[in-house]
């Protein structure tokens, strides 16, 4: 009797208790993983996040680049991180949902061995067409294709990049003859538009917002369901009168699968503080881009449905690359 009475009590006592606080995050310097070299898109807002989130949580953010095998080296890296919300991913829409299907034997799995956390901007994606291609809508682009000798060409970031498939995607939907050529960058395919070296390319809005200012080519599409404040001009796919298709180029956030759910929401909110701020928001308009604010649930459902989606497009299309 009297060790039970001893349980009850140490039982009652420890009810008492006030809940144990969940632990301040964070509480040691921070990394953020970019998976590409230095200059690029990615490091360029893994580094402005790195010091709005320095400032916010005062302690010290880095960015680590870690190149190599299409952004898969530093995916992976991530994905074995201690899940202690110390080590973050900032990595593009490609990344994460193309490159599974497009890469054999890559090194990880996003949806086994990452956690969504935020998406913090996006960039509409257009189809821009030459000074000298006839075509002012999609629909007369599409027919130019489909009565021109070999179809027409049209150029992207790369094999394997988004712009690539979504071009895939809208040739076997419309049946018009388009050949891909792709590119080493945005930049380099604007460059051979200009030249009447390919007929139009898709693209997202960064790479060739200085020529359709300049006049020397012109978006005739977004790939988006709504039209981008940036170019409200511009019509949808859909308002074009063709099949929607939502291609953003996004960039998101993600941190090791095991990360407790009280740091996931922790980040999510940080990362969102940080995005929203005026510097940034300044930063995400030089850069064409678009604050986004998803929640981490919302992040994975986007990640199911784009992986799903360009899964089927690569396997129609038989795309594979090595890794």
């Amino acid at each position: 009797m009297t060790n039970r009475r001893s349980l009850l009590a140490l039982a009652g006592a420890a009810l008492a208790l006030p809940a144990r606080a969940q632990p301040a995050w964070p509480d040691r310097a921070v990394t953020l993983v970019a998976p590409f070299t230095p200059g690029g898109p990615v490091d360029a807002l893994a580094r402005l996040l790195a010091a709005g989130l320095q400032a916010k949580i005062g302690v010290p953010a880095v960015v680590e680049n870690r190149p190599g095998g299409g952004g898969s080296i530093g995916i992976a890296s991530v994905a074995r991180a201690a899940p202690d919300g110390t080590t973050l991913l900032v990595a593009a829409a490609g990344n994460l949902t193309i490159n599974p299907s497009l890469i054999r034997n890559a090194p990880f799995n996003v949806e086994r061995d990452l956690a969504p956390v935020a998406i913090l901007a996006s960039s509409p994606n257009v189809i821009a067409v030459g000074p000298n291609v006839p075509a002012a809508t999609v629909a007369e682009l599409l027919a130019l294709a489909r009565r021109t000798p070999g179809g027409l060409s049209y150029g992207s970031p790369g094999a394997g990049s988004q712009q690539h498939l979504a071009g895939e995607l809208i040739a076997s939907r419309s049946g018009a003859a388009l050949t891909h050529i792709p590119y080493r960058g945005s930049s380099h395919a604007a460059t051979d538009l200009v030249s009447g070296q390919i007929h139009f390319v898709i693209s997202n809005l960064l790479a060739v917002q200085p020529l359709l200012a300049a006049g020397r080519a012109r978006a005739i599409a977004q790939l988006a369901t709504t039209r981008s404040a940036m170019l409200p001009e511009v019509p949808t796919l859909a308002e074009a009168g063709e099949p929607p298709l939502d291609v953003r180029s996004w960039f998101g956030v993600l941190v090791p699968r095991a990360t407790p759910a009280p740091l996931v929401n922790a980040i999510h909110a940080a990362c969102g503080a940080v995005a929203r701020s005026e510097a940034t928001q300044d930063a995400f308009r030089r850069q064409a881009l678009e604050a986004m604010d998803e929640s981490p649930d919302d992040f994975a459902t986007r990640l199911r449905e784009e992986t799903s989606r360009w899964a089927e497009v690569i396997r129609t299309a038989r795309i594979q690359l090595d890794n």
